[in-house]
């Protein structure tokens, strides 16, 4: 009996290059992870206050009446860290859990559930990037999750076609592995920046000097990833299949969606000439895809003959 062959979608050669970089909590997820806050009261003591990172973006710069416990801000984010749990990793266990409310119809999805949830589909390039303190690893079993649960079983085989597709046009691969081998492959190629977590300031921050704010930990990811995707498209014979490039930022803290913006402009923009970048903020949500911005153009590879 002759093996069935896989399906390999060709197509994908016509396509565009558009890759995207997302924060996750509250932008694809609402996740029950809580932050552990101590709030003022009426008599002038602290009591203890866990709130959701939603209600942590309003109330954080409220020194008067919010504050971590004992004034220790590490403690507040313990829920966010990769420490022993005995539920096994709390990251994953709280992913799972919003992506089931979702399922269930009991939660709104995050903004960019649906942008993520085609991103996958089409099997496009992608970068996770968070304020958590996971491992990069614990992000990417995430994403494997998310996977697993959300997409339905024609959206897996169209993502499985996508990337064989992606394997035979750029790399002229002929031969493929199998489902896991090629999702696999695929997984490895994209980023995963919990940008709080000695892995990421082991790995990215290694010999940098001057101050490291949230800010600066943010725009060295996004930096990665930009430098990534280059890397990726420049392995493509000069002048085939090239197409216009587009990268999609999305998150739902507007201070960081102004950070993101002033720094494309003022350093990306000018290391990658006529580069089109599109930010979303996701913040209000009676937006339903958030606000969009556009940057710039066109992003210049050399990849022109």
């Amino acid at each position: 009996m002759n093996q069935q062959q896989p399906a390999i979608n060709l197509n994908v050669a016509k396509r565009d290059y558009k890759y995207y970089i997302f924060d996750w909590d509250d932008n694809i997820l609402h996740m029950p992870t809580r932050i552990h806050m101590e709030k003022r009261q009426p008599d002038g003591t602290w009591a203890p206050h866990p709130v959701s990172t939603s209600v942590f973006s309003v109330i954080r710069n409220d020194s008067a009446n919010y504050r971590p416990p004992g004034g220790e801000w590490p403690r507040a984010f313990d829920e966010f860290q990769d420490t022993p749990d005995p539920r096994g990793s709390r990251f994953l266990a709280d992913t799972e859990q919003a992506i089931r409310r979702v399922l269930d119809g009991e939660e709104t999805p995050g903004p960019s559930f649906t942008t993520f949830r085609r991103t996958l589909t089409e099997g496009r390039l992608f970068a996770i990037v968070t304020a958590r303190g996971h491992a990069s690893e614990t992000l990417r079993r995430g994403v494997e999750l998310f996977i697993d649960l959300v997409l339905t079983p024609r959206e897996r085989a169209e993502m499985m076609a996508n990337l064989r597709g992606y394997r035979a046009v750029f790399d002229r691969v002929t031969q493929f592995g199998s489902d896991e081998e090629e999702l696999g492959r695929y997984l490895s190629l994209n980023r995963y920046h919990a940008v709080t977590s000695p892995d990421f300031d082991h790995r990215m921050l290694a010999g940098t000097t001057g101050p490291i704010t949230p800010e600066t930990r943010k725009q060295v990811a996004i930096r990665d990833f930009i430098e990534h995707i280059v890397r990726v498209l420049q392995r493509t014979p000069t002048g085939e299949h090239w197409a216009p490039v587009s990268v999609g930022f999305s998150d739902d803290d507007p201070a960081n969606v102004k950070a993101v913006g002033d720094f494309i402009r003022e350093e990306l923009a000018r290391r990658f000439p006529n580069i089109k970048f599109v930010l979303y903020d996701t913040s209000d949500p009676s937006l339903e895809k958030g606000r969009k911005i556009t940057i710039a153009g066109q992003m210049d590879l050399g990849l022109k003959p």
